[in-house]
């Protein structure tokens, strides 16, 4: 028996190790992979929006089973946004004017008197600067910005871009701020702009923070600072809320009973709003549930509310009202539309409405990448996206945003419709057979040498 158990040991570790390396071939664990197209061959992350066929392949409720893969099949750090999630959206930027500013000693810098040429809006068109008598020469001069074209929207952030001389450039400068041209109040000092470059990587800190409305901005070198050769300057602005339009699923009734009405949805789509159509006029008060299992309680997703549909002139004229939204965002697969009063309700259509979300990923590794979908057993972990990326933008360009990447072509097949039911592991299930066997073969080896063991004399 001593033999026989021992054999199963060298057994029982190449069944676990079976099993370990199936659990590394998570690719293998995806019904199929789309391909993406990069916008720029050369990005440190990319963001993909989702299309509907990624929400009629997933399978998760939390579509957890996103994994986006390099060439060599290993996953990337990625995150599912939601679309008003500023990582999620272009950047906000804007060009603005700017004008050159004459070499001063820094203390007379207050003797700078600038003679301006202004729209009646206030915007700057020329600039003729004069120095006080006492003013000497130092240097290089600064820069002065208009930002009046902003209006009263708010500024983030200036971000200066300067020609590449190829020489290292680290100097400190200061940023102030005029409603007038005349008084100006400080923002910051010591601001470092820094353009570094080794071993083919180039290192930039050209983002100056403002954080404020200001109609005026000049940007001051300190002590003996040598200034790039400017180019342009944008303003950064704060986030805008999310401009995607939205996306309508139109649903008939699977089945209907006493005024209510089953509906089946395609997808894990991300429903958000709710709507009633019909095919006549209609005035009927309906409340909205749903449900993912077909055999859990209808939870309910709306309050009651009026939805009319009245036509008016011509045919395709006519008056409805607004869409409903909903207290969250739901994947459920059933919906069930009840009316009141049951005798008024016709046939409905439901109509469903969403934004589509946002998956970010860091490009590790060759390309080419791609979006897998469709999992029972694989599940992604959110990688800290929106930290690194703006640890990256202290340390590189602010104003970077990840890059648009889309799907292209058709979706390559991987393990198919197989990926999406859950399945039992035969090799896990006879490695835990074989240790329970190895346990009672060791109990009743302990339990025969307890029976044999001679009793205590007297």
């Amino acid at each position: 028996m001593k033999k026989w158990s021992r054999a199963l040991l060298p057994v029982m570790f190449a069944l676990a190790g079976g099993v370990s390396a199936q659990a590394t071939d998570y690719r293998a664990q995806y019904a199929e992979q789309w391909p993406l197209s990069l916008s720029s061959a050369q990005s440190g992350a990319y963001r993909v929006v989702l299309e509907p066929a990624i929400y009629r392949r997933a399978g998760s409720a939390d579509l957890g089973d996103l994994q986006v893969f390099n060439a060599a099949g290993q996953a990337l750090p990625s995150a599912l946004l939601a679309p008003d999630q500023p990582l999620a959206q272009p950047p906000v930027q804007r060009e603005l004017p700017w004008f050159v500013l004459p070499p001063l000693a820094e203390a007379q810098r207050n003797d700078l008197q600038l003679l301006t040429e202004r729209d009646t809006d206030g915007r700057v068109r020329r600039v003729e600067a004069r120095v006080g008598a006492a003013a000497v020469a130092n240097g290089q001069g600064g820069w002065l910005i208009d930002a009046s074209v902003l209006g009263q929207q708010p500024l983030a952030a200036l971000v200066l871009d300067w020609a590449d001389s190829g020489q290292p450039l680290q100097a400190q400068v200061q940023l102030d701020a005029s409603d007038d041209l005349q008084h100006w109040r400080p923002i910051s000092r010591d601001i470092q702009l820094v353009d570094l470059q080794r071993a083919g990587k180039r290192l930039l800190q050209r983002r100056l923070q403002v954080d404020g409305n200001a109609r005026y901005l000049r940007v001051l070198p300190q002590s003996e600072a040598r200034l790039p050769v400017l180019r342009s300057v944008l303003a950064e602005l704060p986030p805008a809320p999310a401009t995607l339009t939205w996306e309508w699923l139109s649903l008939e009734p699977t089945a209907s009973g006493k005024g209510e009405y089953t509906f089946e949805l395609d997808g894990r789509f991300p429903i958000t709003k709710a709507d009633v159509a019909s095919t006549d006029n209609s005035l009927v008060q309906w409340t909205l549930f749903s449900r993912d299992d077909p055999g859990a309680e209808w939870q309910r997703r709306s309050a009651p509310w009026i939805a009319y549909q009245v036509q008016q002139g011509g045919p395709g004229q006519r008056q409805q009202s607004a869409a409903q939204t909903l207290g969250g965002t739901w994947r459920d697969r059933y919906w069930k539309l009840v009316a009141s009063p049951v005798e008024t309700a016709t046939a409905p259509t439901l109509r469903l409405g969403y934004q589509p979300e946002v998956m970010v990923f860091l490009s590790q590794g060759a390309a080419p990448y791609a979006l897998a979908v469709g999992s029972a057993t694989a599940h992604r972990a959110d990688a800290p996206i929106a930290v690194l990326i703006d640890e990256l933008r202290q340390r590189n360009d602010p104003s970077w945003q990840p890059t648009l990447a889309r799907l292209e072509g058709a979706p390559e097949a991987l393990a198919g419709d197989a990926a999406l039911k859950p399945q039992r592991d035969w090799k896990a299930w006879l490695l835990w057979a074989l240790l329970g066997l190895g346990v009672l073969v060791v109990g009743g080896l302990a339990v025969s040498l307890l029976r044999q063991k001679p009793a205590p004399s007297a």
